[in-house]
């Protein structure tokens, strides 16, 4: 299986984050002059005034911290359910590897996180694309299992089949998502994202099978330090693309 291996790539997809630039736009309004005569005056409403204005920066400091938090949230989400993705994806290979019995129940898991990442951006893309991206990923993770019965069974023929169309598979993905975002997620970004992704899964997978335990837990750390890069991107593309939907209401 090894020789089937493309080499992996790391550190590259650092240049491609982007800090989300999305300050408040409310203003505070300035308190007027300290002194004023006629604030010693009974009944005289300049404290009322300033009150208003301190409610004003309190207002605006806080809808800010809201906004910032709801796209911390939402930053987070995104690496949760990536990282879901290769670690659920492992366990599926240690498991089928091992024979221990709990690939089946493994694998079902696996795929409810397809579902979960469709679900993801069904609020900015709509019903329809989410449940698309769910369909194309469902399609990654189940060639990714005919690659796996190839390889243990020694089908050089029928794991080369399976690769050519996990490869597609991975192209199909990259360019759903640069249709969808093609000022964040541009399809060649995309498509070399997707590429290093099965490229160390491929590694993962070769080195599991055949006995070489450390290499697979190192493959491991590099998929997963690659996903989160790429879950940085997909998360900052959303939050520019729509900023008004992490402002508070």
């Amino acid at each position: 299986m090894t020789h089937h291996l493309l080499a992996a790539r790391r550190g590259w997809f650092l240049s491609l984050l982007c800090t989300v630039a999305l300050a408040a736009a409310l203003a505070t309004v300035s308190v007027g002059p300290d002194h004023d005569a006629s604030a010693t005056e009974p009944g005289h409403t300049h404290g009322a005034t300033t009150g208003h204005h301190t409610s004003a920066h309190a207002i605006s400091t806080s809808t800010t911290a809201a906004s910032t938090a709801a796209r911390s949230a939402f930053h987070d989400q995104m690496r949760k359910l990536w990282e879901d993705h290769v670690t659920w994806t492992r366990l599926a290979i240690v498991t089928f590897a091992d024979g221990s019995g709990g690939f089946d129940a493994t694998a079902a898991r696996l795929l409810t996180n397809q579902v979960d990442i469709g679900d993801a951006i069904k609020p900015f893309y709509g019903e329809a694309a989410g449940d698309q991206l769910t369909t194309l990923l469902n399609g990654h993770i189940g060639i990714a299992v005919e690659l796996l019965q190839a390889a243990k069974a020694g089908d050089s023929a029928a794991f080369e089949v399976a690769r050519v169309r996990w490869y597609a598979n991975s192209d199909e993905i990259a360019d759903f998502l640069a249709a969808a975002n093609p000022k964040y997620w541009p399809q060649d970004v995309m498509r070399t994202a997707m590429t290093a992704h099965l490229d160390q899964t491929l590694a993962e997978a070769a080195h599991e099978l055949n006995g070489q335990y450390a290499a697979s837990v190192a493959d491991y750390d590099e998929i997963h330090h690659h996903i989160l890069e790429m879950a940085d991107v997909l998360s900052d593309g959303i939050i520019r693309t729509f900023p008004q939907r992490f402002h508070s209401r």
